[in-house]
C-alpha cells in the first residue's frame, strides 16, 4: 500500500510509524485509519520489526477526527453519499452483518490489540479523541510536556469509540475514566501521569529518543516469540474470570517454549554472560496452540 498519510520508518529493528497531516494536527482519517491497519499487517509479516513506535508530525499527535466536513461529520449517510456510494455498500466495505457500519477506530485498535509486536506511543502534543483513544491498545505510552489529551466525544454529541468503553476503564480504573469522558476535559500530560495513563513524561525534543530507548531494550533483551506471546497474555487475561484460565495458558506457554531454541539460548547466554542470539521468529515459530481464543464475530 503507498502511505500517503503515514511514513513507514525501520531502524534497527524499531519500526516508527510517524503519523504525516502536521498541517491538520494530524487530524484521523479513513485513509489513515486504513494505512495504519496495513503498516500493522506488515511490520508482524516482517521477522525484523521487533518492536513499534506511533508518534506524530509536528505539533501534534492526533487531533482527532477531522471534522473537515462540519455538521454531518460523524453522519455514515451522509458522508457515504458524499463519498459517492451508497450507506449499504459502506456498511458492507467495513465487515459488519447488522444495520451500521463497524467503527473505523474500533477495526484500528481491534488490529493493534492483534499485534504480535510491542508497540510503543510516543504522544507528542493535542492527542485528542481517536488521537487518544488510538494509544489505549498500545502497550506503552509516553508522553511530551506539550501533549494534552481529551476524551471528548460528549462534548460533540457521541460516544466513545475505538473501544475506549473496554480499554480505558481497564488501564486507568473506572471512575478515572468515567471523570475524563462524562467531563469531556482536555487534560494535559501531568495529569495523565497521575491518572495513569501514560507511563512518563518527558521534555518534547528528548520524547522520541526516550522511545527508541524503551524500545531498543525490548530488542537488545528479549526474544521475539516469547515477547509475543507474552503481549497476547496479558492483554487477553484482563478479561479473564478466574486466574484458573492463566494457569492454563501459563502452563501451555511453558511446556512448549521450554522446548524451543530460544529457550536453549536463553540459558546459555546467561551462564556463558554474552548477549543472547535469537533464532526463534514469531511469523512461524508460534506454538500450534496459538492463538488459544476464539475470534469474536461482529453482529
Amino acid at each position: 500500500m503507498e502511505y500517503q498519510q503515514i511514513e513507514y520508518a525501520l531502524e534497527d529493528q524499531v519500526l516508527t510509524v510517524t503519523l504525516d497531516r502536521p498541517d491538520q494536527l494530524n487530524a484521523f482519517t479513513p485513509r489513515m485509519q486504513r494505512e495504519l491497519v496495513d503498516a500493522f499487517d506488515r511490520a508482524d509479516a516482517d521477522d525484523d520489526v521487533r518492536a513499534v513506535i506511533i508518534t506524530g508530525r509536528g505539533r501534534g499527535f492526533c487531533a482527532g477526527a477531522d471534522l473537515s466536513s462540519g455538521a454531518e461529520t460523524f453522519d455514515a449517510g451522509v458522508q457515504s453519499t458524499r463519498a459517492g456510494i451508497d450507506l449499504t455498500e459502506s456498511i458492507a466495505a467495513t465487515g459488519s452483518s447488522g444495520p451500521y457500519p463497524r467503527d473505523l477506530g474500533g477495526l484500528l485498535t481491534l488490529r493493534i490489540f492483534e499485534s504480535t509486536k510491542p508497540v510503543i506511543a510516543a504522544i507528542n502534543g493535542p492527542a485528542v479523541g481517536i488521537g487518544a483513544t488510538m494509544t489505549l491498545p498500545m502497550d506503552i505510552r509516553l508522553a511530551g510536556e506539550s501533549a494534552r489529551f481529551g476524551f471528548v466525544f460528549a462534548a460533540r454529541g457521541i460516544v466513545p469509540e475505538a473501544a475506549s468503553s473496554w480499554f480505558l476503564p481497564r488501564i486507568v480504573g473506572i471512575n478515572q475514566a468515567l471523570e475524563w469522558v462524562m467531563t469531556a476535559r482536555v487534560f494535559p500530560a501531568g495529569d495523565a501521569l497521575a491518572g495513569g495513563l501514560v507511563r512518563s513524561v518527558h521534555p518534547d525534543g528528548e520524547l522520541l529518543d526516550a522511545a527508541r530507548e524503551l524500545a531498543a531494550e525490548i530488542v537488545e533483551r528479549t526474544a521475539p516469540v516469547s515477547v509475543a506471546l507474552s503481549r497476547q497474555m496479558l492483554w487477553r487475561m484482563l478479561g479473564a474470570d478466574h486466574p484458573m484460565e492463566a494457569h492454563k495458558v501459563d502452563s501451555r506457554g511453558v511446556y512448549s517454549t521450554g522446548q524451543g531454541a530460544d529457550a536453549r539460548e536463553g540459558v546459555m547466554a546467561f551462564l556463558e554472560k554474552r548477549e543472547p542470539r535469537w533464532s526463534m521468529r514469531p511469523s512461524v515459530d508460534m506454538p500450534d496452540w496459538y492463538p488459544w481464543w476464539d475470534d469474536r464475530e461482529f453482529r
